[in-house]
């Protein structure tokens, strides 16, 4: 049924259709609304059966969620940002015992400085944990990528992520086309674990493990997270047929097929960055996009065939690995051997990413490695020069808000 919801809504709505029995939460901005909306259904009886559990913190609502499906029950819980990292331990723990959980990760800033708004840096914190990492470009997207994420999740046992923009996306208000429960229940058939705790046959789960095993233990999680590249597609696939609509993935070219200029992003930037690509189009600019799904695992060949054609590869950033460079680019870069890549960091703590600034990088861009979009070099200029006027210069962000006439925000 097509609805005028907001982005929070259409995700609630969508996890409820998987039937989860188990929700974990504890609010924090930009997510709160999902886990709102489902509380309201569980204690309205829309949702049954279900237990939904009011944490103490993030740390709490990964544990509660690794305990349900230890015990057989299909899990799930949201976050974002710092919460993110509060749960991290808990995050290791899920993947590492191949748990089923899926999480909806509301894309927000990490501080300090303390920041609300929408980029990727918790998401791609968490790059090494052993989740599988879907990104959604549009509310549609997000739901139907909730709905794939328990498919792909319960068939390989391991943990999904489901990032979608803060804001950008969660609190805007998108036609969305929410499926009926009989279509879910066809796609997702009832969970059944691959392991559970069950008291009439007794076994340890997550028991320590020496140097004798653990490497093996590595291996298969990283076999598990390679076999995700072949189920992923076939999944989304399905969901196609059966729903109507092309949705999830690994990757998602747009006009490429001739393109001199492929840019490489994730998540709701794609759609400006497509808007912009079209106009370029239509003056003879031969620029396309692609768009990663899922980034973890990293799709290195199909990537690799999407950008065959072009002789320039640009990685559009929405997140930064301080004294490094771009943290997706570092997996292109393995993926594209023969050409070099050009890094542009955008939309940092939610910094619009302007079709007018995509423009002209892409017409006139720097060449350079490594660009950030937008960069005000004068406020930047401005606290190198206090930096070395004075051994005491005073705390950055502080001094840089007090340069544009802002005052500190508590």
């Amino acid at each position: 049924m097509l609805r005028q919801i907001e982005g929070s809504r259409g995700v609630a709505e969508g996890v409820a259709l998987c039937r989860p029995e188990v929700i974990s939460a504890y609010p924090i901005s930009p997510q709160t609304h999902i886990v709102e909306a489902l509380s309201a259904m569980v204690k309205s009886g829309e949702l049954q059966p279900c237990e939904y559990v009011n944490v103490e913190s993030e740390f709490a609502a990964m544990s509660a969620a690794i305990g349900a499906s230890a015990a057989g029950a299909r899990a799930y819980t949201a976050t974002a940002s710092q919460g993110l990292l509060y749960m991290v331990e808990a995050v290791y723990n899920a993947s590492g015992l191949g748990l089923p959980i899926v999480i909806t990760v509301a894309n927000r800033a990490i501080g300090a400085p303390i920041n609300i708004w929408n980029d990727h840096s918790d998401s791609m914190s968490q790059r090494d944990s052993g989740w599988l990492q879907l990104y959604a470009e549009t509310n549609q997207e997000a739901l139907d990528l909730h709905i794939q994420a328990f498919r792909i999740a319960e068939e390989l046992s391991t943990p999904v992520m489901v990032c979608m923009d803060g804001f950008v996306l969660t609190h805007a208000f998108e036609r969305v086309d929410v499926p009926a429960q009989d279509e879910v229940d066809a796609f997702l058939p009832p969970y059944e674990p691959r392991h559970v705790l069950d008291p009439a046959d007794p076994v340890s789960m997550g028991a320590m493990v020496g140097p004798e095993a653990f490497t093996e233990v590595r291996y298969l999680a990283h076999m598990r997270q390679l076999d995700a590249l072949t189920v992923v597609p076939a999944v989304a696939a399905e969901f196609a047929d059966r729903f109507g609509r092309p949705s999830g993935g690994l990757v998602r070219p747009y006009r490429t097929e001739d393109a001199e200029t492929v840019v490489i992003a994730l998540g709701s930037v794609l759609g400006t960055l497509k808007d912009t690509v079209d106009e370029l189009r239509d003056e003879g600019v031969r620029v396309g996009v692609v768009g990663i799904t899922t980034f973890r695992p990293f799709p290195y060949d199909a990537l690799r065939a999407a950008v065959r054609d072009a002789s320039r590869v640009i990685v559009l950033e929405r997140a930064f690995s301080v004294g490094t460079g771009g943290i997706v680019t570092a997996d292109v870069r393995a993926a594209i051997t023969d050409r070099p890549l050009h890094t542009v960091v955008a939309g940092l703590g939610g910094r619009p990413v302007t079709e007018a600034s995509l423009r002209d990088f892409l017409l006139w861009g720097d060449p350079a490695p490594l660009t950030f979009l937008d960069l005000n070099t004068d406020l930047v200029e401005r606290e190198l020069r206090r930096r070395r006027e004075s051994p005491r210069s005073g705390p950055t962000a502080e001094n840089l808000l007090r340069d544009l006439d802002r005052v500190a925000e508590s």
